[in-house]
């Protein structure tokens, strides 16, 4: 597994998220891109497994708050393990809520995640940059989210913007957007991208020369 996930990180450090999303199309020809992100920790690249953890709109009578509430719904998720995996934040048609922020999220950092994909918003920008993870989502809130939203459930398949993500999907994210990939087929993918973006690489250097040339 450790050799996998070095070799992944090496396919992973030569492409950005076009050339992953072209080589999913290439191969599997769904939707599996997310675009317009924000990010609080520009330059970092998000590359890991998914764990999920879902939101619905927060009713204290049918979602008691001891029991629905972020800390549980975490541990829920990094049962079957944390290190390296990817936190997708499902809001269901909220994408305006605060799904988390800097003391949330401290147990992202904490259990030594990848970093986090929110379709929501996020707080505490400020706080999350110091973290060592990295993390993307639709905006910044100053308001937080628990009087709309309520976690709901871990682990089980979400839609992000139209795209699917199911626990154990790989998650890539950079400052292009981000792509989802199944893990079966994630090492392929990579390699197919970096073919990608080392032809495109090749047709700008040809451009290049011949406007020299001409010159």
């Amino acid at each position: 597994m450790a050799d996998k996930e070095e070799l992944l990180q090496r396919l992973a450090s030569r492409v950005r998220t076009p050339d992953v999303t072209d080589a999913m199309g290439r191969i599997h020809r769904h939707r599996c891109h997310i675009d317009d992100l924000v990010t609080p920790t520009p330059g970092r690249v998000l590359l890991g497994p998914a764990i999920t953890l879902s939101f619905l709109p927060s009713c204290e009578k049918a979602l008691p708050p001891e029991q629905y509430n972020f800390s549980r719904l975490f541990h829920d998720a990094i049962e079957n393990g944390a290190r390296g995996r990817v936190l997708v934040l499902a809001g269901n048609g909220h994408p305006g809520v605060s799904l988390g922020g800097g003391t949330k999220l401290s147990l992202v950092a904490a259990h030594s995640l990848a970093g986090v994909l929110a379709d929501g918003r996020l707080r505490d920008f400020p706080e999350i940059a110091n973290y060592g993870f990295a993390a993307y989502c639709s905006g910044q809130t100053a308001k937080w989210g628990g009087d709309t939203v309520t976690p709901y459930e871990a682990n089980r398949p979400v839609v992000v913007s139209g795209v699917t993500v199911r626990p154990g999907d790989y998650v890539f994210a950079d400052a292009s957007g981000a792509a989802v990939i199944p893990a079966a087929q994630v090492i392929s993918v990579f390699e197919e991208a970096g073919r990608i973006a080392q032809n495109e690489a090749a047709f700008v250097d040809r451009v290049r020369d011949e406007t020299r040339a001409a010159e």
